[in-house]
């Protein structure tokens, strides 16, 4: 079983596009095993894990996404090039010269997302960013038919980008899909660490799919489960970066994970979030709060299932989400993971 920065790596790695998630589910399953957890994936392919607690016990969902931000192949020209859409919120600017792999549950093709060189661009080409309809993706082909043996349209992609260390004492991680890989590494650890304890807590949690186009997978799951709480891993666009007003910054790398007031879709339950900073506090733990309204993640849909459900959001502040490349620290997921635990551990009858 890997933990840490090898778990955030392994997950990081995995093929996993928004609809495509098979890759991903297996390798948490892989680390689950040996867990007293009840495994189960539904109809639309939400992973859940319980660890059972007494029927009288509140019942806990604690949920990241596994779905990655990535590409659908809509044509295949004449030439073998390939057209594509974005599968959640991208940049088009950001996009040309990235190596990318295609594919599906079963093949993997590599590419790169190209458009005109700059050498052949007018002058008013070059005064503006390309836009989706300007790029295509090349595979290394010349014809329509070499294309089609390889790929077809409604085929998936996603960045192909290496995970590393670096910065001092390595203390950064940088790579593709830590939205939310690194939420479900921390489910992970989780429920190894509470595997076995004897909690008043009945806990479930769950590895949703379809969060970057629509959040449907967590409905889904929280209509199952009927949790009375619930708290949500994810990551968080910071912009903790030069040239931005510091009143514009949603937090900082470094100093926590992010706790939401608010957020785009969502009003999360205070009494929650006072308890999170109390155990916080108490426990030593570093944590923050989010300074700026941006962003939305699957809180939205599991607060409205149901009756109703309380909500907290701990996300992992973030730069350059939804890039070819992310930027995480190790010290902000590992206190993630020691205040989910230390939360769980402490639970107030209260919060129910």
């Amino acid at each position: 079983m890997k933990q840490g920065v090898e778990l955030i790596e392994k997950l990081s790695l995995c093929f996993g596009s928004t609809s495509c998630e098979g890759e991903v589910e297996a390798a948490i399953r892989e680390e689950l095993a040996g867990t007293g957890a009840v495994l189960a994936t539904d109809r639309m392919g939400n992973l859940t894990a319980h660890l059972p607690g007494k029927e009288s016990c509140p019942r806990i969902l604690l949920s990241a996404h596994m779905d990655e931000v990535g590409f659908m192949i809509t044509h295949i020209e004449d030439k073998g090039y390939l057209r594509f859409d974005i599968l959640g919120g991208i940049d088009a600017a950001v996009l040309c010269g990235r190596a990318v792999t295609l594919g599906d549950e079963s093949k993997r093709v590599n590419g790169v997302i190209a458009a005109k060189g700059i050498h052949q661009q007018s002058k008013k080409e070059r005064e503006k960013l390309p836009e989706l309809d300007d790029l295509y993706i090349d595979i290394g082909t010349s014809s329509r038919e070499e294309t089609e043996a390889l790929l077809c349209r409604g085929d998936f992609g996603t960045f192909d980008t290496p995970f590393c260390r670096f910065g001092k004492d390595g203390a950064y991680i940088k790579g593709k899909a830590l939205d939310d890989r690194m939420g479900c590494a921390v489910l992970i650890e989780v429920l190894r660490a509470l595997d076995g304890k004897d909690l008043p807590l009945d806990l479930w949690f769950a590895f949703t799919v379809r969060e970057e186009i629509g959040r449907s997978g967590a409905l889904v799951t929280a209509n199952r489960i009927a949790p009375d709480c619930a708290i949500i891993l994810e990551t968080t666009a910071i912009a903790d970066v030069a040239k931005v007003d510091p009143a514009c910054r949603v937090a900082s790398v470094g100093e926590g994970g992010v706790l939401s007031l608010l957020d785009r879709s969502t009003i999360y339950d205070r009494a929650l979030v006072d308890f999170a900073l109390e155990t916080g506090k108490r426990h030593d733990i570093p944590v923050q709060i989010k300074r700026y309204v941006s962003g939305g993640n699957d809180a939205a849909h599991v607060q409205r299932s149901g009756v109703g459900v309380k909500c907290l959001a701990l996300s992992a502040p973030t730069r350059y989400l939804h890039a070819p490349v992310s930027v995480a620290s190790i010290k902000d997921y590992e206190s993630m993971v020691a205040l989910v635990i230390a939360m769980l551990c402490d639970w107030k009858e209260g919060n129910k």
